[in-house]
């Protein structure tokens, strides 16, 4: 799970929210603003929970969206570790 960001051709800057599977590969969901928050995070988690089972383990980087109590709340919530990668080492993710 990770975010990456471009800007558009007018200069406003877009942020994706990526979850991909690291096992499969595959996809899971792409979510696409301005600004994305911890509560955004939780959202697609929840819209991603209702179409396949649960991970016993999210990994993200060290980023202000993923270490926040809201999304605290909804991992621990419901039993899953979070494995965040090293500072400054972002790559690590996956």
């Amino acid at each position: 799970m990770d975010f990456v960001s471009d800007a558009l051709f007018y200069g406003r800057w877009q942020r994706l929210l990526t979850v991909i599977d690291l096992y499969t590969r595959e996809c899971l969901a792409i979510c696409v603003g301005q600004n994305l928050r911890s509560t955004e995070v939780a959202v697609m988690l929840n819209i991603i929970a209702l179409r396949r089972p649960l991970p016993q383990l999210l990994k993200n980087d060290n980023g202000s969206e993923f270490a926040r109590k809201t999304l605290d709340r909804w991992v621990y919530g419901r039993g899953i570790r979070i494995d965040f990668s090293r500072p400054g080492t972002p790559t690590a993710v996956g």
